[in-house]
């Protein structure tokens, strides 16, 4: 389907995907019925995405910050990320949407590490779409590890660090986050791709995580669209008539 937007270049959306548990909680249900819900609202917002000129879409799943919560709930987080990667690979591939991870894997489990390498290589042709999901993912201390590798291992400058955040020396660099959105009412990053939004537009909307959809996705694009976008210069003067 072509973009419902004219866009001279792929866009890169990010998303808070924040209200699970209050979502919830004023249902008088458990946190963890919030977080089912929230995987409804991550397919639908994965369908709707490359209609409205969306490129890249890098969700915040997990903060490292998450480990705090009981661990009941951070059970129940994680069984539910297997099994969407489990449910979900084989929708991806037919949809030409390539799956990939940010985050630390060495607190995860094997079986959850398994399912995520498993879903990243199944999906590594997907040229529709790029999901990008961090778990256990601080985006402080992705800083630090790529200044930390970056000064043993050459110049130091926007560029190399660019691409020493992404992973590596060579490689492309982080990828900028051209809309930032964060659901459920909350306005503030909580250390998620804080090198990457430096020049994001942020648009931040009441609707809990659960009940976020195709059209509440179209209005932030809308939005962003709507906005001049400076970079720190100065508007455009029109052209003299």
């Amino acid at each position: 389907m072509k973009s419902t937007f004219s866009n001279p270049k792929p866009l890169h959306a990010a998303i808070i995907m924040d209200g699970n548990g209050r979502w919830a909680a004023a249902r008088g249900w458990p946190r963890t019925a919030g977080h089912r819900a929230g995987a409804d609202a991550l397919r639908r917002t994965v369908e709707a995405a490359p209609s409205l000129g969306v490129s890249m879409l890098t969700l915040y799943a997990f903060s490292s910050d998450n480990w705090k919560r009981p661990s009941a709930e951070v059970g129940a987080l994680m069984n539910l990320l297997q099994t969407y990667l489990h449910k979900e690979t084989s929708r991806c591939v037919e949809n030409g949407v390539r799956i990939g991870f940010l985050g630390r894997r060495d607190r995860l489990s094997l079986s959850i590490c398994a399912a995520i390498e498993s879903a990243e290589n199944a999906t590594a042709g997907g040229d529709r779409l790029h999901v990008r999901i961090a778990v256990d993912y601080s985006a402080r201390d992705a800083i630090l590890d790529a200044a930390t590798r970056l000064r043993a291992a050459g110049e130091i400058n926007r560029e190399n660090f660019a691409r020493a955040l992404a992973g590596g020396r060579d490689g492309p660099r982080a990828a900028e986050v051209d809309l930032l959105i964060r659901t459920g009412g909350e306005q503030r990053l909580s250390d998620f791709l804080l090198w990457e939004c430096a020049y994001a537009e942020l648009y931040f909307t009441p609707v809990m995580w659960p009940e976020f959809g195709a059209a509440d996705l179209e209005a932030a694009v809308s939005e962003y669209y709507r906005r001049e976008r400076r970079f720190g210069g100065l508007a455009l003067e029109p052209a003299a008539s």
